[in-house]
């Protein structure tokens, strides 16, 4: 089996080619000898072997119908430039494929396992859209569609850009002995209504002045997810967001675990929580897995949708404000998530990772048995009354305006 490993096809397919004709020329004693050379180059089971020289080259006829279809062994796959080549017939055409690639790219270019469950919620407020060509037929076969046919008719058209930004938490000197530390959430305590907080700076290269903020909120059990733009890291700014989130939560704020920044960690924070029975715990210093389900929202939610930019203007927090209207619905009712949702330690030390399937965190929350059934109908009166392709060309103009405003800032900036 070793040689096998070192032939690719075509050199196989050569082999097989002068092989053959010594095979069929060669005596009892001599096919022997030459069928164990051949089985130990490729690595194939002998009878197979045997039954690949004996007829490679020759032709075979079976009749189909009124056609009558000639196979020849051995003979390389006629190819014709421009179609389809061999194999079962294609279930895609490229109509389909274009109308996959157009969702796919107006959803922000996500992989195959998210997009499947995001075609199959939104397929009607998406059929309703002319730009996608949605026909009856292929609104079918879109929501039989696969995660890995996705991925593998996608994976010419994927282009990654990743950047990183800059952290600029500053140590809360106070309270700290009284705010107790939380490095991770046991798997009996992840219940809706514990979240995580974190902040996002908008300084793009430069971490000097004033810049705008945002303030991310994440439910460790379902994902549920709230973004609010602030205009610096004050404290107040922080406190007010926090209480306005508390106040539109279609659920209970139980817990809030955040880092050490002194955004978070002051004393009006503090005593508000403590007032409003919240409990209030902090990570580690310089342990970003202890907040890890906010700082995965950090990206994929905030810098994915606004950048790397510096925004330091009350035209472009406003702008945030309002990209965040739009984003917070469509994230939370209609963008699955995939969630770990168990690890097994193996033998030689390493863990195998469980997860569950793409579920969005409105799903979640309908399945958790934590939430009561009124919550549970509030949150489904909110749904019916987003539709997401609306939402989503809402968001992108606001994006588009924000980017503009930022570039003719930097244009009309003195140089």
């Amino acid at each position: 089996m070793e040689g096998s490993m070192e032939l690719d096809m075509h050199t196989r397919r050569k082999l097989s080619t002068s092989v053959a004709k010594r095979y069929r020329g060669a005596g009892k004693k001599g096919k022997g000898r030459i069928l164990e050379e051949f089985v130990a180059s490729t690595g194939y089971n002998r009878d197979y072997a045997a039954h690949l020289l004996s007829n490679w080259g020759r032709a075979h006829y079976l009749s189909s119908g009124k056609e009558e279809l000639r196979l020849v062994a051995g003979r390389e796959p006629r190819r014709t430039a421009g179609k389809h080549a061999g194999g079962r017939p294609r279930t895609y055409d490229e109509a389909a494929i274009g109308s996959l690639r157009a969702i796919w790219e107006f959803l922000g270019y996500p992989c195959g396992k998210l997009l499947s469950p995001m075609i199959g919620c939104m397929i009607d407020s998406l059929a309703r859209d002319p730009e996608f060509g949605i026909a009856d037929t292929l609104r079918d076969r879109l929501l039989c569609i696969s995660a890995a046919t996705i991925d593998r008719h996608l994976k010419a058209d994927r282009k990654k850009l990743e950047l990183s930004g800059r952290s600029l938490t500053k140590a809360g000197g106070m309270l700290k002995n009284q705010i107790p530390i939380r490095t991770f959430y046991s798997w009996d305590e992840r219940k809706p209504g514990y979240f995580e907080a974190d902040t996002v700076s908008h300084c793009g290269a430069t971490p000097a002045g004033e810049f705008c903020q945002t303030l991310t909120y994440t439910d460790v059990y379902s994902g549920w997810t709230e973004v609010r733009a602030l205009r610096n890291k004050a404290n107040r700014w922080v406190k007010m967001e926090t209480i306005g989130i508390r106040e539109m939560l279609p659920f209970a704020l139980l817990g809030i675990d955040s880092d050490n920044g002194g955004e978070f960690i002051n004393q009006q924070l503090y005593e508000w929580c403590t007032q409003n029975n919240i409990e209030f715990t902090r990570g580690r210093p310089y342990r970003k897995n202890d907040n890890c389900f906010v700082e995965q929202k950090n990206g994929d939610v905030v810098r994915k949708t606004v950048g790397y930019f510096r925004y330091d203007t009350d035209e472009e927090c406003h702008l945030l404000e309002a990209i965040y209207r739009q984003l917070c619905p469509l994230r939370n009712y209609w963008f699955p998530t995939i969630k770990i949702c168990g690890k097994t330690r193996l033998e030689n030390g390493r863990y195998r990772k469980q997860y569950e399937k793409p579920l969005t965190p409105y799903q979640r929350l309908l399945d958790s048995p934590d939430i009561s059934d009124t919550v549970k109908l509030e949150l489904q009166r909110r749904r019916e009354l987003t539709d997401p392709v609306a939402l989503k060309r809402q968001l992108d103009r606001n994006v588009t305006l924000l980017l503009q405003t930022h570039y003719r800032k930097i244009h009309q900036a003195p140089r």
